[in-house]
């Protein structure tokens, strides 16, 4: 990375020693790594919760046939990641400019979590889809604010050499928040709720972190003007001048397009395929989380600290996505629920490895030390967009492998694997990183 001139460095001033973006800060701050893994366990139960559980039987609740339920689902989830794919990149480039005397983060994600508190609210009382549609666009929005400008914190305050210990430590956090969501769900029966309490643990957690950090502030506004260009620039990055940034942005792509099919339609495809009520199916993905959490709690912090220790992030990320790659074939073919749990568990297994080393791998291909957050924001479109495009297209998909002997959602997971498998070869495309 090249460093910032002497007066760009003179722009900001921080709350402890500032050391300008594109150099290597000496070491995190006390009790950051921890406040970083807290508040993204916060967003994480806001966001998973509904995602994992209580979206899918929220449009049960006001839809008159299964039929209109999955369509009712893809539609608020597809729709609702497309705001979570703009949001995120563009609060990580407003979060670059932003002068308060605050900091340049803290602004974002107090803020952030108190609109996704108020949304979450309005899904829990909606009588109509259009209603919970609205209130979820929200929630996604702000509370992917949250996470760009949370995690933007992390080249600000973490050395190289030790990001892949907190990025290790934040990943566990996804699994945390799918158990703790589950468990809520399972002792939560309203849906008001059901919807409400994850968000106040979320925002509860955002100001015990805006508390703790020592956020850093930009003393001047940036001399040139945020334009209707550098907005659409928010979204887009030259693959040809940053290919590894491309690769990496690709990997995470496809990686996550076999992930994010699992979650959404986890509720529907246990009830149909196994004829289960629905706190029967709630307590069923309970302890399929409860696997996967396990699983997660071994492979993320083993796979940060390995990356580490070998310095090579590559081959955790290609191993992290065929493990995944079993799961979803062991998923797609279960029997019983009992093989639906252990799949769940591999799957769990795979991802842990792959959000621990993931993040730590991003920041080392980041085209612009100067707009990290924007930069970030990007990366993080390629988590938002197969959460759009899976549950968008998983209907169809559903309906037209429901009259074969494999089944709709059995095709939906195998599709799913398959994707994640070409995500898996293609992170050797990426040379800039071991």
């Amino acid at each position: 990375m090249t460093e910032m001139s002497a007066a760009a460095s003179a722009a900001y001033a921080g709350t402890t020693g500032f050391k300008a973006p594109g150099t290597t800060p000496a070491r995190a701050p006390r009790g950051y790594a921890p406040g970083l893994a807290t508040v993204n366990f916060g967003i994480y139960i806001a966001l998973l919760t509904p995602v994992m559980v209580s979206m899918a039987f929220k449009v049960q609740h006001i839809t008159a046939s299964a039929a209109e339920a999955t369509s009712a689902l893809g539609l608020v989830s597809g729709v609702g990641a497309l705001f979570a794919l703009v949001a995120n990149p563009l609060a990580g480039r407003l979060s670059d400019r932003t002068t308060s005397r605050f900091g340049m983060r803290r602004p974002w994600i107090l803020g952030g979590g108190i609109v996704g508190l108020g949304a979450l609210a309005l899904i829990g009382s909606a009588t109509s889809v259009w209603v919970v549609l609205i209130g979820w666009c929200l929630a996604q929005a702000s509370l992917n604010a949250v996470l760009a400008a949370a995690n933007a914190t992390l080249p600000d305050q973490v050395p190289t050499e030790s990001r892949g210990r907190v990025s290790g430590l934040v990943g566990i956090t996804t699994p945390l928040a799918i158990l703790g969501g589950s468990f809520l769900t399972n002792f939560i029966a309203g849906d008001f709720l059901r919807f409400v309490a994850p968000g106040v643990i979320a925002l509860v957690f955002i100001v015990l972190f805006v508390l703790v950090l020592k956020d850093r502030r930009l003393a001047e506004k940036p001399a040139e003007r945020f334009t209707v260009g550098q907005f659409l620039g928010s979204f887009v990055f030259n693959p040809r001048k940053h290919p590894d940034f491309g690769w990496t942005w690709l990997t995470k792509f496809l990686i996550m397009f076999g992930y994010a099919g699992i979650a959404t339609f986890l509720p529907l495809f246990l009830t149909e395929k196994f004829a289960l009520d629905e706190q029967t199916a709630i307590t069923t993905i309970l302890l399929a989380n409860m696997a996967s959490t396990i699983a997660m709690a071994v492979s993320s912090p083993l796979g940060g600290f390995l990356s580490d220790r070998f310095g090579k992030r590559r081959p955790f990320v290609a191993a992290a996505g065929l493990i995944m790659v079993v799961g979803l074939v062991l998923l797609a073919f279960a029997p019983t629920i009992a093989v639906v749990i252990v799949a769940q568990a591999v799957i769990g297994f795979g991802a842990g490895s792959f959000f621990s080393v993931d993040l730590a791998l991003a920041t080392e291909v980041l085209p612009n030390p100067d707009d990290t957050a924007k930069d970030l924001g990007v990366l993080n479109m390629a988590n938002a967009l197969p959460q759009s495009i899976a549950p968008a297209i998983a209907p169809t998909v559903i309906a037209l492998g429901a009259g074969t002997a494999i089944g709709g959602y059995s095709l939906w997971y195998l599709i799913g694997a398959v994707i994640a498998a070409a995500g898996a070869v293609l992170v050797y495309r990426i040379k800039g990183v071991r």
